[in-house]
């Protein structure tokens, strides 16, 4: 279960890509996310001012 709390899900998700996968999309199969959680995840990063940044494999 990913953590509901934005910040905490920042933390989660850039230590997941960090470690573990080489990008947003490997990150979301490997975890079994859904199209819609994925998106809801970016919409929720976003809000507190992330961005997914490729290049880096974090957001940012």
């Amino acid at each position: 279960m990913l953590p509901q709390d934005p910040a905490m899900l920042l933390s989660y998700i850039n230590t997941q890509l960090r470690d573990n996968y080489d990008s947003l999309d490997a990150l979301t199969d490997g975890l079994d996310i859904s199209k819609e959680e994925k998106n809801a995840i970016i919409d929720k990063l976003t809000a507190i001012g992330y961005v997914y940044n490729a290049e880096s494999n974090q957001f940012k």
